[in-house]
């Protein structure tokens, strides 16, 4: 049985019990953009936050590309969060290699150079990138300048978060 076959299975014991009140619309309050790494996918136990508090985009480095402004626009001006978190992390594999070397290596192994040059947003140090990505947030006209926008790494060893200045 493949993996999305035992999610199906599993997704129709899960709505067996499940509680359609949670399907009402969501009111989050910040909004965490993140990896798409799953070693950060339990975001409440981190954050020591509710579920329904967080509104959550993961998008690979994290890096904040115009779908991901797009989607920092509707959760601050349609869904009403009233903070902005960027989440970084230690060990991402996106500081393993650069875009011109992905690149080089896809072309090689499929065969296919059609595609290249793609931008897969691959970068060195979380503490830069960080604020790399914040900078873009802020300079977006459409992101409320009265919206805290901060960023944090989470360091993979030891589950602690460290603020950037």
């Amino acid at each position: 049985m493949s993996i999305i076959d035992k999610a199906l299975e599993a997704n129709r014991n899960y709505a067996k019990t499940y509680d359609p009140t949670q399907g009402k619309r969501p009111a989050p309050k910040i909004v965490v953009v993140t990896c798409m790494d799953p070693r950060l996918s339990d975001l409440p136990a981190i954050l020591g936050l509710p579920q329904a508090d967080i509104d959550v985009i993961r998008t690979g480095g994290p890096a904040v590309t115009e779908d991901v402004l797009g989607e920092l626009v509707v959760s601050n001006r349609v869904l009403g969060t009233t903070e902005i978190l960027l989440l970084n992390h230690t060990g991402c594999g996106f500081t393993t290699f650069t875009d011109d070397e992905l690149n080089a290596k896809l072309s090689a192994s499929t065969g296919d150079s059609s595609p290249a040059p793609m931008r897969f947003f691959s970068y060195k140090d979380p503490e830069q990138h960080t604020r790399e990505q914040i900078k873009k947030i802020r300079s977006h006209p459409w992101i409320a300048k009265d919206v805290p926008v901060r960023g944090v790494v989470f360091d993979m060893e030891t589950g602690k978060l460290q603020e950037v200045k």
